[in-house]
């Protein structure tokens, strides 16, 4: 109910399937029956939409007439999901030379206009409908194709395959148990998708009289309907109604199912990730122990944050390899690395805000003792802002130029907690306040290009603390500023962190601003954390050569 969209054209969709099924009970007509005399004749007894040109009933032809053309439609299906589904399957998961021939021929195939092979196919096979719909259906089969392969193949390389394969379950059952699970519901949606692609070439080729005949369809009845449309415009309305209704219901139920199963997303490959992670957990976990110089005992704070055995994938590799982190309530994490280390790749992680084609390909994250790794989209945004917030770099790029700095506020309280436009403009000009604005009315009605750099990254502080978070991750806050202002921004979160005992994870390149304001710290290079331990210990005798030569870039200004 929480789509009534989807609700609604599912149950259109239904109510048009039930109707043609009980089409003998709803019309005891006989749909080929003709009588002249009754030719164009107007609603009458027992004959609710009246009589065509040739004196045959229009309801049980409508109702007949959606058996054959949504029959057509499935037979297409059938035969797309029987071609295409298994082909993509095996291509994704063995690749190989049958991956290579299958996408040619795919290619191929989806290079063909299909009106004309349709044309084509009816001059050679004959115009039985049954027939054209197959023909459709090896011509849809490869949008099936594609779909299915390439989702196996960005599965296919994950750890719970090679924990199914370990086991000794066969290729055919991992596909089967494993892998079709990730692709079911991108396959439900694009069902309902080519459905409605399929009933609208079927009425298309009837329209044009390319079918079977004198057999009820709603492209036949169109066909009929127009060649009379200055006598009986009304013939029109009934079967393009019956046309646009089911169209649209297979859009719109397309639609709630997408945003039905992005909100609750699919657990069980994620699930299988993690549990193959765990396995792995000992190795891990003797390493981090290792690595560790002079943290916190675990029961000295809450732990907000727990970072184990992350790595994050795209298309041309892994660029975060096993890296282990964690932050606890009240305390400053700085997370070091030179550009392009991964820091910024664990954070973005940690948000689950990755851009596109990047993934959590093992590994486990917990914030407040909730795993993430997996989590739904619908239930990570109520994360963002309540749990764990978020302050980026280069705040001009970081505002929308085309609202004022109290919309931009304002929008996000209301959404988050509910409050009425008063109550979150209030509190907008607090938090204004809260992050040492000196005129926040003025500051509220200006849009971003009228207030300065250091202003605009107060405005994101402030907007990152509007929902009272837990966690705050601050990627490199004060880059884009001059050296005054990137010390009152500084000054300004370590005032926030111990007024609300706020677990900050700071990611910088900047080692002086570590010392400045950090607990502790880990330092990355690569995507893999090379050093951590307390920021003292680290900064007085740091033991990795990347963390020497990141202190090293910092000291010289020191001593001038």
């Amino acid at each position: 109910m929480r789509h009534p969209l989807g609700v609604l054209s599912g149950l259109l969709l239904a109510a048009v399937v039930l109707a043609v099924l009980l089409a003998p009970v709803l019309s005891a007509h006989d749909p080929g029956v003709s009588s002249l005399r009754d030719a164009f004749e107007g609603p009458a007894a027992g004959h609710p939409l009246g009589f065509d040109s040739a004196g045959r009933d229009v309801l049980a032809r409508l109702l007949y007439g959606g058996r054959n053309t949504l029959g057509g439609a499935l037979i297409a299906l059938v035969v797309a999901l029987l071609l295409g589904v298994p082909a993509g399957l095996v291509a994704g998961y063995y690749g190989g030379w049958f991956d290579s021939a299958a996408s040619w021929l795919v290619n191929l195939v989806m290079a063909l206009p299909a009106m004309v092979v349709l044309l084509a196919s009816r001059a050679i096979l004959g115009s039985d409908v049954w027939v054209l719909m197959v023909v459709l259906g090896f011509l849809v089969a490869p949008s099936f194709y594609r779909l299915v392969r390439g989702i196996v193949a960005n599965v296919r390389r994950e750890l719970y395959i090679d924990a199914a394969r370990v086991s000794g379950l066969s290729d055919a059952r991992i596909m089967a148990r494993h892998v079709l699970v990730v692709v079911r519901a991108p396959i439900i949606i694009q069902v309902a998708l080519v459905a409605g692609i399929a009933i609208g070439l079927q009425a298309g080729l009837e329209f044009l009289g390319i079918g079977s005949g004198d057999a009820p369809t709603w492209g036949a009845m169109l066909n009929e309907a127009f060649k009379n449309i200055q006598r009986a415009p009304m013939l029109m309305l009934w079967p393009g109604l019956a046309l646009g209704l089911t169209s649209g219901a297979l859009v719109l139920l397309a639609a709630g199912l997408r945003d039905l199963l992005e909100d609750r997303g699919t657990a069980s490959a994620p699930t299988r990730e993690t549990a193959a992670a765990t396995v792995r957990a000992p190795a891990t976990g003797d390493r981090a122990a290792a690595g560790t110089v002079g943290a916190p005992a675990a029961g000295d704070r809450a732990e907000l944050l727990s970072v184990h055995d992350l790595a994050v994938s795209y298309a041309s590799g892994e660029v975060v390899h096993g890296v282990d982190l964690d932050v606890r309530a009240g305390e400053i994490v700085g997370l070091v690395g030179e550009s392009g280390s991964g820091k910024t790749q664990t954070a973005f992680s940690i948000l689950g805000i990755l851009p596109e084609g990047g993934r959590v390909s093992r590994g486990s994250i917990t914030i407040g003792g909730k795993e993430i790794v997996g989590l739904p989209e619908r239930e990570h945004r109520a994360l963002r802002g309540t749990i764990v917030a978020y302050v980026p770099q280069e705040p001009m790029s970081n505002l929308d130029p085309a609202f004022t700095v109290g919309h931009q506020l304002v929008e996000p309280l209301r959404y988050k907690l509910g409050l009425s436009r008063a109550a979150a403009r209030r509190r907008a000009l607090d938090l204004l306040s809260l992050v040492e604005i000196t005129d926040p009315r003025r500051t509220f009605g200006s849009y971003p290009h009228e207030i300065s750099g250091g202003m605009a990254q107060r405005v994101l502080i402030a907007g990152a603390m509007s929902c009272e978070p837990a966690l705050l991750i601050a990627d490199e806050p004060t880059t884009a500023l001059d050296v005054r202002v990137q010390t009152e921004v500084l000054d300004l979160l370590r005032r926030l962190q111990r007024e609300r005992d706020l677990g900050v994870l700071l990611v910088t390149h900047n080692l002086g601003v570590v010392a400045d304001l950090c607990d502790r710290v880990a330092v990355m290079r690569a995507g893999r954390i090379v050093e951590t331990g307390a920021a003292e210990h680290v900064l007085s005798a740091p033991q990795d050569p990347c963390t020497r030569k990141l202190l090293a870039a910092v000291l010289p200004l020191e001593v001038a």
